[in-house]
Formats: C-alpha cells, sequence, structure tokens
C-alpha cells in the first residue's frame, strides 16, 4: 500500500475496527454480564432471517426494556417502531449464531436509516451485539440447541441486475431451496452431487474469505477453488528446527532409508487469480503423490473447515512464490474485483500475487473427495513441459521447468559434516534432444536435488536398479543450474496429458554418448575419456582383501591358523580371497593436451582390468603399462585446476 494513501488509512481504521470489537466482545465474556450503558441499547427480537450479499438480514421487532427484568416477559413491542430491518455483517453473525425467537441487544454506535418509499427503517453498525438468553435456557441448552445447523435462505442478487446490465428476458434472480443448507467442516468437490456440502452457496474468493472470517478460520464457509499443484513438504518441524539453527530439512535423498515425516499440500487458485497453499495430513510415505495427481489436479474442489497458518510474501518464500509465477498469469480471464465481470478483461497486465496465505485443518483431518469424472477446469494450468536443449537456453533466472530425461549417473554430495540423509544428490540425465543432434555439446546435464525435495519409494526404487526415465515436474532453472528442491515432483509416470510444446519425448533407444573430456569441460560433470597412460601415482595405491563370498574387506586373522584370513559376517575362513585395489594413473589426453589428467580406478572397472592384467603378465612392473591405449572411459570429473593445469577424474559405471 503508498505510505499515506487512503488505502493505507482504511485498513488502519479496519484494523482498530476489528481490535475493538474484540476487545468489547472479550470484556463482557470475562464480565459475564451486560454493559451498564443502557441509555442507547436497542432491544430487538429476531422474527425472519436471510442473507442477501454476504449481509445477513434480520426482520425484528423492537422490544421496550421493563425496569426490572431482563425477561421475556418484561421485553414488550413497541407501539412506534414494531418493525426493523436490522443487518449483521458476516463476522457479526457468525459470533451471535442468532435464529427467529432469539433476542439480541445492539450497543451504540448503532445507526438508523430511513430509505425512502420504505416503511421499515434499517438499523446499521451492529457490531457490538450480544444474544441474551430469556425464558428458561441455560448455558448448557444453547450449546446443544446450537449444534442442530439452522437453513438460512440466500437472495442471490447479482451485480448485473442491480445496475440494469442484463438482458431483461433472462431471468437472473434465484431463490430457490438449493441455497438453504447446513455447513460442516470438510473439502468436498464442489460439483459432487452426492456429497452434504455440494448444495451450499459458495464463495469463489479466497482473499473475501480470509478478510471476513479472520486469522481463526472458518467451519461454515465454503471457498470454490483449482487445484493447481500437489506436492508434498517436509513437515512443519523440520523447518522450524532448520530456521532456528539446528538440524536441515528431513529429505529423503536416495541412500536413505527411513520414512520422513511429510505432509501433503495442495497450490489452490480462486476464480481472481488469489494463490493459497493447503497443508493436508501428514504422510508416511509419498507413494500416493502419483495417484493425487492424476485424480486432483485441475479440479475444482471447496474448502472448508480451514484456518490460516501463515501470511507469507515473495521475500520471505522464495521457492513457493517461483511455483506461483509458473502458472501466471492465468491462461482464461481472470474477475477483477470492482469490474463488471461482463467486460472483457486483459489478464496478462495483471501484476502478480505479492502474498500467499497458508491454510491448513481447523479441527481433524480433512478429506479432499474430487469426482474423477470432471473435467479439466479452463483456469488450470499444466506444466510446461521442454526439452533439456530448449531449457539450457533460457535467458531468465529461477524459472519452474518441467522435462522428461533419462537417469545415466548418481552421485551423493560429498560433505561429510552433513548426515547423509541431508546431502544433496547430483542426478545426470540426458534426453533424445542432446542425443539426437550430433555437434551440441552437452550430451549430459547434472540435476541437483535439494533434501527439501520428496521422492517416493518407487523413485528411489527404480534409480537404485536401472537408468529410469523420470519426469521433473516444476524443477528450478537459475545461473546455469537446474535444481530440484521443495515442491519440486518427480515422477515415473510419462508426461501425455501434459502439452509438450513441441518438445520430443521419445525415449533412447541407441547407446547414451558423453561429452569428451576437452578444454570446456567443468568440475561436477560426467564425460568420456581416451588417452595414453603416462604415469602411476605409486604413493597412493594400495590394495586389500576380500571375503570371495560376501565382499567383505575387513578381514581378520584366523585364530587357530595365523596364516589364513577370517570372515567375521560368514564366520568362516577365507580359503581364495579376493585382491582389490585403488590405483591412480595419468593420462596423456589429445583432446586436453596441456593439462595433467590424473584417473582414479577401482576395482571391476575396464581401466583397473586392463592395468591389474598387464601388472600381473609383467610381475607387477610399471614400466609395462606406461604407453599403453584406454579407450573412452566414462568418468566423473572431481576437479579442475589451473595451477597447476589439471583434471581429477573418477572412473565411473552408468546406471
Amino acid at each position: 500500500l503508498c505510505r499515506g494513501g487512503l488505502a493505507e488509512r482504511l485498513c488502519r481504521l479496519q484494523n482498530r475496527e476489528r481490535s475493538a470489537i474484540s476487545f468489547w466482545r472479550h470484556q463482557c465474556i470475562a464480565d459475564a454480564r451486560i454493559p451498564s450503558d443502557k441509555s442507547c441499547l436497542l432491544i430487538v427480537k429476531i422474527l425472519e432471517m436471510f442473507e442477501e450479499c454476504t449481509i445477513q438480514v434480520a426482520i425484528c421487532q423492537q422490544l421496550e426494556q421493563s425496569p426490572d427484568t431482563l425477561s421475556s416477559e418484561g421485553a414488550v413491542v413497541s407501539a412506534e417502531e414494531p418493525i426493523l430491518k436490522v443487518l449483521f455483517a458476516r463476522e457479526t453473525a457468525a459470533h451471535l449464531k442468532s435464529r427467529p425467537q432469539d433476542v439480541i441487544h445492539i450497543h451504540p454506535p448503532w445507526q438508523k436509516l430511513l430509505l425512502k418509499d420504505a416503511e421499515v427503517p434499517v438499523i446499521m453498525n451492529t457490531y457490538f451485539s450480544q444474544k441474551v438468553l430469556l425464558g428458561g435456557h441455560s448455558e448448557t441448552g444453547e450449546k446443544t440447541h446450537g449444534l442442530t445447523k439452522m437453513l438460512i435462505r440466500r437472495n442471490i442478487v447479482s451485480l448485473a441486475q442491480t445496475f440494469r446490465l442484463y438482458d431483461p428476458d433472462h431471468e437472473l434472480h434465484q431463490e430457490s431451496s438449493d441455497n438453504q443448507v447446513a455447513c460442516a467442516p470438510q473439502i468436498y468437490s464442489c460439483d459432487s452431487k452426492w456429497h452434504p456440502l455440494a448444495q451450499c452457496a459458495v464463495n469463489d474468493s479466497l482473499l473475501e474469505m480470509v478478510e471476513s472470517q479472520g486469522a481463526v478460520g472458518w467451519r461454515e464457509a465454503q471457498v470454490r477453488v483449482v487445484i493447481q499443484r500437489v506436492y508434498c513438504l517436509p513437515a512443519v518441524e523440520c523447518y522450524r528446527s532448520h530456521v532456528q539453527g539446528n538440524k536441515p530439512p528431513c529429505g529423503t535423498p536416495v541412500i536413505s532409508s527411513d520414512p520422513p515425516n511429510i505432509r501433503l499440500c495442495l497450490l489452490v487458485q480462486d476464480a481472481y487469480g488469489m494463490f493459497s497453499e493447503v497443508q493436508l495430513q501428514s504422510l508416511t510415505s509419498v507413494d500416493a503423490v502419483e495417484e493425487y495427481c492424476r485424480r486432483r489436479e485441475g479440479k475444482f474442489c471447496c474448502l472448508a473447515g480451514m484456518k490460516i497458518l501463515q501470511r507469507t510474501t515473495r521475500g520471505r518464500a522464495l521457492g513457493l512464490f517461483s511455483l506461483i509465477d509458473s502458472l501466471w498469469p492465468p491462461v482464461v480471464p481472470v474477475k477483477v474485483p470492482g469490474q463488471s465481470q461482463d467486460s472483457e478483461m486483459m489478464t496478462t497486465n495483471l501484476p502478480p500475487p505479492s502474498f500467499c496465505y497458508v491454510l491448513t485443518a481447523l479441527s481433524g483431518e480433512i478429506h479432499v473427495e474430487v469426482d474423477e469424472e470432471e473435467q479439466i477446469s479452463e483456469l488450470y494450468r499444466q506444466p510446461d513441459v521442454r526439452g533439456l536443449k530448449e531449457i539450457l537456453q533460457i535467458d531468465g533466472c529461477n524459472e519452474r521447468c518441467s522435462f522428461w530425461a533419462q537417469v545415466l549417473y548418481l552421485r551423493l554430495q560429498a560433505k561429510h559434516s552433513v548426515p547423509i540423509n541431508q546431502r544433496e544428490i547430483w542426478m545426470f540425465v540426458t534426453d533424445s534432444t542432446l542425443q539426437n543432434v550430433v555437434h551440441i555439446t552437452p550430451k549430459v546435464v547434472a540435476v541437483s536435488v535439494a533434501a527439501s525435495c520428496v521422492l517416493s519409494t518407487a523413485v528411489t526404487e527404480a534409480l537404485s536398479a536401472a537408468s529410469p526415465f523420470v519426469f521433473f515436474k516444476d524443477a528450478l532453472w537459475g545461473n546455469g543450474r537446474i535444481i530440484c528442491i521443495e515442491r519440486t515432483v518427480l515422477l515415473l509416470q510419462k508426461p501425455l496429458l501434459y502439452s509438450a510444446a513441441g518438445a520430443d519425448l521419445s525415449e533412447l533407444t541407441g547407446p547414451v554418448r558423453l561429452d569428451e573430456l576437452d578444454s570446456t569441460t567443468q568440475a561436477n560433470s560426467i564425460c568420456a575419456v581416451r588417452g595414453t597412460v603416462v604415469g602411476v601415482n605409486e604413493s597412493t595405491a594400495f590394495s586389500w582383501p576380500t571375503c570371495d563370498r560376501c565382499g567383505n574387506g575387513k578381514l581378520e586373522l584366523c585364530p587357530q591358523d595365523r596364516g589364513r584370513l577370517y570372515c567375521d559376517p560368514c564366520a568362516e575362513v577365507v580359503a581364495s580371497p579376493v585382491l582389490k585395489m585403488q590405483l591412480e594413473v595419468f593420462l596423456s589426453c589429445p583432446s586436453r593436451s596441456q593439462s595433467a589428467v590424473k584417473v582414479k580406478i577401482m576395482q571391476s572397472l575396464r581401466l583397473f582390468v586392463l592395468i591389474n592384467m598387464l601388472l600381473s603378465l609383467q610381475s607387477y612392473e610399471v614400466q609395462s603399462v606406461l604407453g599403453k591405449e584406454v579407450g573412452l572411459l566414462n568418468c566423473y570429473v572431481q576437479s579442475v585446476t589451473s595451477h597447476p593445469n589439471c583434471v581429477g577424474l573418477e572412473e565411473i559405471v552408468l546406471l
């Protein structure tokens, strides 16, 4: 808001008004009595109630208070002003929970409005109102009586009808029993006619619902929204500890086997373009996320029984707003407050939202039931699926992108000070847009998977067993990197229902090609290397015996025979131990002739088998392997330095 402007002054006035009302109500409850100032007290008895334009209208009789009692016998009908039309704001009506025959005390500053050509005066500004229990009603009886939901007639009045912007031959005014329902704190599909909330009058504005119901939440009111995204987040406790400087968020990397504490979330959007993140029940597994996405994304649902967990802004939640920005502008025109909805609206010029409400359950577990036969909403924006070649050419920063790629190699972050289940994972991926073009680099792209990105068990099992194709949904592109952060979803299902924007989603059939080592190769990448062995680093070479049955590398001397080795897990003597070695060799590579190329090789890899065979034939003479040429080796680039000019590689095996 502009500082010192009318909007800011109005906002302050509304805040002071809400504070004054809350303080007055608290004082009345604490004192357990009616305020003593009764000089301007207005006492009315409700005869009839209905709702119109979010205002509860009560047709009332004005009562005159007896000097000695507040009982029903002491209240008589005034002959001068027998009938009044009293207007209650939605917040006041929700607080009073009144019904016909209830007696209401309206404290000043109420106002009386006399309309021209109208016989019934209108009472406004009724914020300071109390419901008085008369007769034999007790507090317990009132609570029991309030459990029965009352049907309130709602008069639907269109603004087009009010301002005469409609066809007189078309009847817009509707008053039917469909608008008379009792609401319960649940979330249901608006279009499922068999649900108990399906016939309830539903709001279509998140902001109006939040402003009218307040931060304490709403039970009976509903708001109709479109589910734009379904994802999982680490539980709030994990984020809270991270903010306080304790442990980072509890993600679920590939190596971790412990189930994380996660929460299912929905990113929803209303008819005005307003977004909100709804945190649903906690889950012990994320395997159902793919089914949630298939059944709920793009469908309408109604929110009820919600409360505000947090009001966040762009500066506080960059990840959330990067996802919101990817869904902006809306694909269809949205409603604009204060404008006629019949006029043409240009949504491309609307500014993106600057704040977002995080909602959660008001009480108990929330159920989301969506009709699977319901059509996808026109307001739903599908993920913009692109090829990796197109993504690498994006000029912007912090943009969400989605792609279908094959995972070739996994590597855990090498920070030993960070626990294993909280380290990021590097996935090296490729697709047909990079492999099917001869003169293009890179052939493989590194994708960083942060610990806050929740992975399903199906994805982790697929990554540990083979080289799967994975759909990376709403990943973040920025500063030349692709990052999977919170609200990024990894799925094994091919994105056939999403608009591919011309991207080639075909799977690779031939062998995968890696970029060859050259002057442009950077650290933390994978490449193919060919060259000639020019040296062996004997100072770092070592070997160790392992069990030929289980592969245990911590063998002990046999107590009975000190000349033999013993395997404790197998509880047997190792008759034929397998010798494993780690060795570093130096290669001369024509593609990087000015650099010293050092390759770390391990047991069972191609280069190790070749060198071990040559060393065995020459009785482990190092000179026997010098000058030998090696073919294309798949290597991970550990380091690239200029002083000295050296490239550190590690031979790897692709998935």
